[in-house]
């Protein structure tokens, strides 16, 4: 497998910077191996929250906004392309520097930040949620016992020490690709939860043989009797957000065209397409209205003890914990772009934000009331920037008015396409805030 280098940006003449140090290269990696390494970027805790989308939307709106979504993320990899090809850059970041100077670098900087800070947190808070709930059906364990191991809380703070920050200091992203492409796997075995469809009768009975679990069922249960209407698209956006990684990936490329990323791009997000819309309607068809913000939470409810619901949990826990540090990564480049630039690599610095960043997501995750607020909040904000708004803007500035005129038809489409990402976001957080405001999400607060 041939890793990411998601530090790296590269030169007109082919040869990359690392931070910059000078580096020479070849792309070297194969078509297949990017398709795999861009669906990875894509591929995310936002799988978990669909079924949710569909059941607030229906199946026929739902595929709609699916497709809808995907194919609008095709169309801002194409604008990224283009920008890239124009002057030779491709860093996301040094994209906005090209088009509007340290105002552009630092707002695309700032993005990067916030959507992979809701990424890991949205990981973090997956390990919280489901961690003790792995441990308590294994150890038969009843939940009101007040063992240290069964509070998400702790289990977060110790999953993040012992296995995230080792992984975090690594120097390069390189020797993190083998667990990215272990991460990947174990997410795509979270589809087999498809099997249970056909095993749970609708309406399905709360478990309660063993009242050791069912405090828990309740404790996670999510009132649905009003629509979380206002969550569907940022969880949509918010699960095909992959485009600060698509440059990097485009530098691996062996025999690198703006076309061939192209294709690499669309056949990636149409896998992760058709993985998301198969787990989204299965697990709305299994449970329908009944189904929770968080997925593998309603099968709790059903039998806690199920060997696949298990296995399931597990590869989905070891999944999101080997992703959070291949999600840093970016996190710490762009910090190190906005507040460090031209500077040399420093263990002492390269330490000490990956333990700052981790401590303020772990406080973020330890307090935040669900994962639905999470997935919201970074869909309706940096999202739309990553996937609308900057693509559309860095192409009008950065392509040369003697190619395309600032009235030519493709430009006209980017600035549309920008309108109707600032569309997006407004519309999003002022659903969101009518919904914290008239609190029907208050139900949610148990996850």
């Amino acid at each position: 497998m041939e890793p990411v280098r998601s530090e790296m940006s590269v030169l007109p003449n082919g040869k990359g910077h690392d931070l910059g140090e000078e580096m020479c290269f070849e792309g070297k990696t194969s078509f297949g191996m990017s398709v795999f390494n861009l669906g990875n970027a894509i591929m995310g805790s936002g799988i978990l929250g669909l079924a949710y989308a569909m059941a607030n939307t229906g199946i026929l709106l739902f595929l709609f906004l699916l497709t809808a979504v995907a194919g609008l993320s095709c169309y801002s990899i194409h604008l990224l392309l283009k920008s890239s090809g124009v002057v030779g850059i491709r860093s996301y970041e040094q994209l906005g520097f090209r088009a509007f100077g340290m105002t552009g670098k630092m707002a695309a900087g700032i993005a990067i930040t916030l959507q992979n800070i809701g990424a890991m947190s949205s990981y973090l808070y997956i390990i919280k949620s489901e961690f003790p709930l792995v441990l308590q059906a294994f150890l038969k364990a009843d939940t009101n016992s007040g063992e240290w191991y069964l509070n998400g809380n702790y289990l977060v703070v110790l999953v993040s020490l012992s296995v995230i920050l080792p992984l975090a200091l690594m120097k390069q992203l390189g020797y993190l690709g083998y667990a990215s492409g272990f991460s990947l796997s174990c997410m795509v075995f979270f589809l087999s939860v498809i099997y249970k469809k056909f095993q749970i009768l609708c309406p399905f009975e709360e478990f309660s043989a063993n009242s050791t679990l069912k405090n828990a069922s309740e404790h996670t249960k999510t009132a649905l009797s009003v629509p979380q209407t206002a969550y569907t698209i940022p969880i949509l956006a918010f699960a095909f957000v992959c485009h600060p990684e698509v440059l990097p990936i485009y530098t691996e490329l062996r025999n690198p065209t703006q076309r061939k990323m192209q294709h690499v791009s669309n056949l990636s997000i149409l896998i992760m397409f058709t993985m998301y819309f198969l787990a989204a309607l299965f697990g709305y068809l299994t449970f329908y209205t009944n189904v929770e913000a968080e997925l593998l939470h309603t099968y709790s409810r059903i039998d806690p003890y199920d060997t696949l619901i298990l296995c399931v949990r597990l590869a989905v826990l070891t999944a999101v914990t080997l992703t959070v540090p291949i999600v840093l990564f970016p996190v710490r480049r762009a910090i190190q772009e906005m507040m460090f630039p031209n500077k040399t690599f420093n263990w002492i610095r390269h330490i000490a934000i990956a333990v700052v960043l981790l401590t303020f997501i772990n406080m973020l995750v330890i307090f935040a009331p669900n994962i639905l607020g999470i997935f919201g909040i970074i869909g309706a904000t940096s999202a739309p920037c990553l996937i609308f708004i900057f693509p559309a803007v860095f192409y009008i500035r950065i392509v040369p008015k003697d190619k395309e005129p600032t009235r030519s038809t493709p430009k006209i489409f980017a600035a549309c396409f920008a309108g109707l990402g600032v569309l997006f976001m407004i519309m999003s957080l002022g659903f969101i805030i009518i919904d914290w405001t008239t609190g029907s999400s208050s139900a949610l607060g148990g996850h």
